[in-house]
């Protein structure tokens, strides 16, 4: 499954939305991406899950990467 993460870079700053920054990842389960995640020191506001037309829609955009991990 393809995950979209939208994060913060300084996990010691309040979260503000014009430095929100998105990163796609495969993993099975939330959790999963949260492990994968944990030693890059990241403030992860939220994870979402893209499937069927949502993921196409993401794979159109140019700056669709699937981290690989």
């Amino acid at each position: 499954m393809i995950f979209k993460v939208f994060y913060q870079e300084n996990p010691n700053e309040v979260p503000v939305r014009e430095k929100t920054r998105t990163l796609y990842i495969e993993a099975e389960s939330e959790r999963d991406v949260r492990q994968k995640l944990k030693d890059r020191n990241l403030n992860i506001e939220y994870i979402q899950l893209l499937k069927g037309a949502h993921l196409e829609y993401e794979k159109q955009s140019p700056n669709f990467s699937v981290l690989e991990i």
